[in-house]
C-alpha cells in the first residue's frame, strides 16, 4: 500500500510543515506513507507526470491558497488517469466550504476538516485494515472496480472499519452523497510528535516549527482567531527539539507560532534557551506582538548575538478606526517604543507588515499608516493585500465592507468601500519599489537622502514607480547597477540641485553591499588613488577604498536638505571591508581612513 502526500510550496526553500506532521502523528503506518514535495515553479506536466509514476494506492494533497489552483488542475487529470484512485484533500483552503469544494471537483473523493494528524492516522488505518478492499493492489483494484464489484467505502469489508467512524471528515459514500462525520478535538501540543528525525532531504531549505496552536486575538481577516483558546507544548519537549537544530546547525529555523510572545512564561524559556546555547549559526524566526513584549523580554532580546533571531511583527494599520474595525487589540504608543528598543539593540532584523485594503482605511490614512510605520526603519517594512480568507469574520462581511476581491486564490482585495481599484494599482507600484529600493537593503544611504525631499515618503515610492510606469520599466528585468542608473535618473529630476550628492550616495550604496565588478560610469576613474588602494586594500576583493567629495557620516546623519553640508576641500577615503559584514544587513563594514591616513574609525551602517 502507497499513500502519498502531496505538498506544492510556494519556493524550493519552504518545507511544508503540515505533511510531515501527519506522517509522523501517523507512526504504526510508516512504512506505507510516502512524501512528495513540489513548487509552484515546477510545470503542472511534470508534478503530474512525478505523481503519476509513483503509483500510488491513496492520494493526499495539503491544500493552501498559493497552491490550490495547482492541486485542482492536478486532481482533474489524475481522476481522468486514475478513475478510481482515492484523493483526499486537507489544509485551509479546503476546510471552510468543503462542499463546494467536493461539489466543483468530483474527482475527490473527501476532504480532511480542520488539524488533520488525528484524521489522517486513523485515515491510513482504515485503508490498511486487514481485510479492506483498499489493500488490494491498485490495477487489480481497478479491474474489480470497472466490473461494478466495488462494494461502498463507508461499508467496505467486514472488519475494515467505516469511513463514517473517523471524527473530521466530509466524503462521498457509496451512493455518491455527501456524508460528514463528527467533528475532531484539538490534540494536545505533546501528543504531536517530533517530525524532523532526520534532515535528509532539508539541505538549503528552511526548517518550520510550532510550539503552539491557536491565537489569543480574534482579527477579523485571519483564520487563526477562528479557533478558540491556545495549547503549547512543554518546555521539556520543546528542549530536546531545539537542541536537535542546534546540534546540526540548522540555518534558519521558523517557528509558525501565530503570536509566540502570547505566554510570557513560554517565551522566555524558549529565549533564554537558545541564548545560552547559541551555536552561533542557526537563526528563529518568531512572529511577536510588539506591543506585548515586557521590559524582560527587550532586556533579553538586546543581549543576544546579532542574528541569533529575527522578530517579524503584523502592524496591519495606525488608522485608529480600522485597527477597532477589524478587532484588533493594540497599543501604537507601546509597539512603537518596543520597536525602537529593538532597533537601538541593533541585533535583530525587525520584519513589520501592513496590510492595504483594510476596512475604514482609505488611501490617505493608508499613506499614514505608510508613514508611520516607515519611520519607525525595520530591516523590512513588508506591504500585503488584504485576502478575504473563506471561513473568516471578514468573509462573512464582505458584502457589508464593499469587498471585491478575486474569485481565484489568493482571492485578493480588488477594492472596498474605502479604496478604489485605482488608488490600489497605486498602492502597487509604492510596492514594487518598495521591495526593490528599501527592503532590499542595497539602496539605503540614496533613499535616506531622497526621503528629505518629500513629507510622507509613501508618495516618494509612489512617485518612483509611475517613474518606472511611464517610462516602460515596469516587468522588466534590471540589474542592481541598472536600478541604480534609473534611481539616478529620477533624483536627478526629482532634486536636481543635489545630483553630485546622489552620485556619491549610489556608489557608497553599491561598495556598501558587494565589491563591484562593474564600476558606475559616473565615479572617479580607480587611477586616481592607485597609492590608496594599494596601502590599505591588501585582501585583494575582500576590501575596497572609495574616494568622496562628502562626509558620508554627516550625510547619513542629516534630517532636512537645507542643511546638508558642502563638498569637502580634499576627498575622503573610506575603507569597505567585505570579510565583516554586518550579520543583520549584508553591509560591508566601513572605515573612515582620511585623505590617506591611518587613523581608522568605525563608521556603522545607513538607515
Amino acid at each position: 500500500m502507497n499513500i502519498l502526500l502531496v505538498a506544492i510550496n510556494a519556493k524550493y526553500i519552504h518545507s511544508n510543515l503540515a505533511v510531515y506532521s501527519l506522517k509522523s502523528y501517523a507512526k504504526e503506518y510508516q512504512e506505507h506513507i510516502r512524501i512528495a514535495e513540489y513548487t509552484i515553479n515546477h510545470q503542472i506536466e511534470y508534478i503530474l507526470q512525478q505523481i503519476y509514476k509513483q503509483e500510488p494506492d491513496v492520494l493526499c494533497f495539503s491544500c493552501y491558497i498559493w497552491n490550490f489552483r495547482y492541486v485542482q488542475e492536478l486532481i482533474t487529470e489524475l481522476h481522468k488517469l486514475r478513475p478510481h484512485l482515492p484523493i483526499w484533500a486537507g489544509g485551509p483552503e479546503v476546510s471552510y466550504e468543503p462542499e463546494l469544494f467536493l461539489e466543483k471537483n468530483l474527482g475527490v473523493t473527501g476532504v480532511m476538516l480542520g488539524e488533520g494528524e488525528g484524521t489522517f492516522r486513523e485515515l491510513c488505518g482504515f485503508y490498511l485494515a486487514p481485510g479492506n478492499i483498499m489493500q488490494w493492489d491498485h490495477k487489480c483494484l481497478e479491474k474489480e472496480m470497472a466490473r461494478g464489484k466495488r462494494q461502498s467505502m463507508d461499508g467496505a469489508k467486514e472488519g475494515a472499519g467505516r469511513l463514517g467512524d473517523i471524527a473530521g471528515l466530509l466524503f462521498r459514500d457509496g451512493t455518491g452523497k455527501l456524508a460528514k462525520t463528527a467533528p475532531r478535538a484539538p490534540l494536545p501540543m505533546d501528543a504531536l510528535p517530533f517530525c524532523y528525525g532526520d534532515l535528509e532531504g532539508f539541505a538549503h531549505r528552511i526548517l518550520y516549527y510550532e510550539t503552539s496552536r491557536g491565537c489569543p486575538f480574534s482579527c477579523t481577516y485571519c483564520l487563526s482567531s477562528i479557533e478558540k483558546g491556545m495549547r503549547f507544548r512543554s518546555f521539556p519537549l520543546v528542549r530536546q527539539e531545539l537542541d536537535f537544530f542546534l546540534g546540526h546547525q540548522v540555518p534558519q529555523v521558523k517557528f509558525v507560532d501565530r503570536t509566540f510572545n502570547c505566554s510570557h512564561s513560554h517565551a522566555m524559556e524558549i529565549w533564554r534557551y537558545i541564548k545560552e546555547h547559541d551555536n552561533g549559526v542557526t537563526n528563529f524566526h518568531f512572529e511577536v506582538s510588539g506591543d506585548l513584549l515586557s521590559e524582560e523580554e527587550l532586556a533579553l532580546i538586546a543581549s543576544m548575538r546579532p542574528g541569533l533571531i529575527q522578530l517579524e511583527i503584523g502592524v496591519q494599520s495606525t488608522h485608529g478606526p480600522t485597527i477597532q474595525e477589524i478587532h484588533r487589540a493594540m497599543d501604537l504608543t507601546r509597539l512603537e517604543q518596543a520597536v525602537g528598543r529593538v532597533q537601538q539593540a541593533g541585533n535583530v532584523h525587525q520584519h513589520l507588515d501592513l496590510i492595504a485594503g483594510l476596512p475604514k482605511e482609505d488611501f490617505h490614512t493608508f499613506a499614514e499608516s505608510f508613514r508611520q510605520v516607515y519611520q519607525w526603519k525595520p530591516q523590512q517594512l513588508q506591504l500585503g493585500f488584504l485576502k478575504v480568507l473563506k471561513g473568516s469574520w471578514m468573509y462573512q462581511h464582505r458584502e457589508e465592507y464593499g469587498l471585491v476581491f478575486r474569485e481565484q486564490p489568493p482571492y485578493e482585495v480588488l477594492a472596498t468601500g474605502w479604496l478604489s481599484y485605482g488608488e490600489l494599482l497605486d498602492i502597487k507600484l509604492v510596492e514594487e519599489m518598495l521591495e526593490v529600493y528599501y527592503n532590499s537593503g542595497q539602496f539605503g544611504m540614496t533613499m535616506k537622502v531622497l526621503e528629505l525631499t518629500v513629507d510622507n515618503p509613501f508618495f516618494l515610492f509612489l512617485e518612483l514607480g509611475k517613474f518606472y510606469e511611464s517610462r516602460g520599466l515596469l516587468a522588466v528585468s534590471h540589474s542592481r547597477l541598472g536600478r541604480c542608473r534609473i534611481l539616478l535618473e529620477f533624483a536627478e529630476a526629482a532634486d536636481p540641485s543635489h545630483l553630485g550628492l546622489y552620485k556619491e550616495t549610489l556608489t557608497f550604496d553599491l561598495y556598501f553591499r558587494e565589491n563591484m565588478k562593474t564600476r558606475p560610469g559616473w565615479a572617479p576613474e580607480l587611477a586616481g588613488f592607485k597609492e590608496v588602494t594599494r596601502k590599505y586594500c591588501k585582501k585583494g576583493k575582500l576590501s575596497h577604498a572609495e574616494p568622496f567629495w562628502y562626509d558620508m557620516e554627516t550625510v547619513m546623519q542629516q534630517k532636512t536638505l537645507e542643511t546638508y553640508p558642502e563638498r569637502l576641500q580634499g576627498r575622503q577615503f573610506y575603507l569597505f571591508s567585505y570579510g565583516e559584514k554586518n550579520p543583520l544587513t549584508g553591509q560591508a563594514k566601513v572605515r573612515k581612513i582620511g585623505n590617506g591616513k591611518e587613523d581608522e574609525t568605525d563608521f556603522g551602517t545607513a538607515g
